[in-house]
């Protein structure tokens, strides 16, 4: 394999792994423009829509890619969930009362798992999609592929609901002004668990996907957390669109450097991002 084929696979392998990265990413930029306010527990669905998809694998040998509508539906209930009996006592709160309820919550999802299933690292064995697509010599594993391209489908969905649909439209509307959207007749409370249900759906089918070819383990949502909350402020916050090119962004950056420095600086360079556009676009890219 030529240099060329080597930089290509490694920039690949980041598109392939930046893809699920942006739509958890997509979650927490959701609750973030709707209800200005940050979910700390965005990588714990993650790891609950891991856990889904191995269980009911586990059980039925149902496909993780036939379960990802499933682990999207029980994390859209159980976000709607969250919302109706925690957060929606802290909207409008100090952001302290938000962060810790939200971080405290990922507390109870990962000790919860560490109850009920333990700290192994667990894989599912067989899936229906399997082998590798070579693409002049770049090669693909089909088992990354797949996750990636259900999360673009996914991203776009999320994307042509809040721009084409009337409940998007209030979503949106929400997001810009709660008082004004009230007073035209949205029902503000339905939207925001909405938002919370659809951010943790999205989490959900990323992460039934992503056990496709990663680990399951009770603290696999945190890595990603810290990555999507980097790829949400390069995005820029409320930003769709922002939130999945940040994900792209991270991913790549993650691949090379772990491939050509080392692995002991991934975070470093990740985090750097961060701090880069902290500084210099404390909006993100695409901000509002």
């Amino acid at each position: 394999m030529s240099g060329t084929q080597v930089f290509a696979q490694t920039v690949l392998n980041g598109l392939l792994m930046g893809c699920i990265i942006a739509l958890v990413a997509i979650g927490i930029a959701l609750i973030r423009g709707v209800m200005d306010m940050v979910n700390f527990a965005q990588g714990e669905f993650l790891m609950l829509g891991m856990y889904c998809a191995f269980w009911v694998n586990r059980l039925t040998g149902l496909d993780p890619l036939l379960t990802a509508p499933i682990a999207g539906a029980v994390l859209f209930v159980l976000g709607a969930v969250m919302y109706k009996t925690l957060v929606r006592r802290v909207v409008g709160a100090p952001m302290l009362a938000q962060v810790l309820l939200t971080f405290g919550f990922s507390i109870v999802l990962v000790n919860t798992a560490l109850f009920l299933w333990g700290a192994e690292f667990r894989t599912i064995p067989e899936t229906w999609i399997r082998g590798n697509v070579d693409i002049g010599g770049v090669v693909i594993g089909v088992t990354t592929l797949v996750p990636a391209v259900v999360s673009v489908i996914m991203a776009a969905g999320v994307y042509w609901f809040m721009v084409k649909t009337r409940m998007g439209r209030a979503l949106q509307a929400t997001a810009m002004n709660k008082h004004a959207a009230a007073l035209v007749g949205i029902d503000t409370e339905r939207v925001y668990a909405l938002a919370f249900g659809l951010a943790s759906a999205c989490a959900g089918v990323a992460g039934s996907v992503l056990a496709l070819s990663y680990y399951v383990f009770p603290m696999v949502g945190t890595v990603f957390n810290l990555f999507a909350f980097v790829a949400v402020a390069l995005g820029g916050f409320g930003s769709i669109p922002g939130a999945f090119i940040g994900g792209l962004i991270i991913g790549v950056a993650d691949s090379v450097t772990g491939f050509y420095v080392s692995t002991a600086f991934k975070y470093v360079v990740a985090f750097g991002i961060y701090l880069a556009t902290v500084i210099w676009r404390p909006k993100g890219l695409f901000g509002w």
